[in-house]
């Protein structure tokens, strides 16, 4: 390839995630920040690649000072009433979010999800959706199809959004970039 080819690349990519970046309401994310904010404990699922995307928001909440913690980890402790569940299901079905869902809630945890298809069965299952419309696997072959393979613009997308929550969220608490580097490990 190219530089010009290249070059073409990048700025249709760039302007992908700038385009459904600017589509999201701006209601989501503070909806998403009151629900992270009136929780005790947080769990965090997602699987996949969607799931390293919600890694990096649980890390970022553990470095806001949350109680926050990655499913399926063996230091993830239970939930329950007053706490929350946050789920990626970018196409709007997951069985094992479902499963997951199901179990917070009948622990009495509030459960969120995440998804670019807000009518599928896990986001209708859940307490908040947060939509974030791109392409996922649920619908990558229609036109205009993203130039990205399949769920790419999703995770791009979720990335991005949780990083502007974790800075409304700073915003919020009244923390400095100091205190919330503070909490990030020593032992890397």
């Amino acid at each position: 390839m190219d530089e010009n080819g290249w070059s073409v690349w990048t700025v249709r990519a760039s302007n992908e995630l700038a385009g459904a970046l600017a589509s999201v309401s701006p209601g989501e994310i503070e909806r998403m920040a009151d629900e992270i904010l009136a929780a005790g404990r947080i769990l965090c699922s997602g699987a996949g690649r969607e799931g390293l995307m919600v890694r990096a928001l649980c890390m970022r909440l553990m470095h806001l000072g949350c109680d926050a913690h990655m499913v399926g980890d063996m230091t993830t402790p239970p939930v329950g009433p007053g706490d929350l569940l946050i789920v990626s299901a970018g196409p709007g079905h997951s069985a094992v979010q479902e499963a997951l869902m199901d179990r917070a809630w009948n622990a009495g945890a509030r459960t969120l999800v995440v998804t670019a298809q807000v009518e599928g069965p896990t986001p209708r299952a859940a307490d908040v959706i947060i939509h974030l419309p791109a392409q996922t696997m649920a619908d990558d072959t229609g036109a205009p199809a993203s130039m990205l393979p399949m769920g790419t613009l999703f995770e791009w997308l979720e990335l991005a959004f949780f990083d502007l929550l974790a800075i409304r969220l700073r915003d919020r608490t009244g923390q400095t970039l100091d205190q919330i580097r503070e909490r990030h490990t020593n032992v890397e």
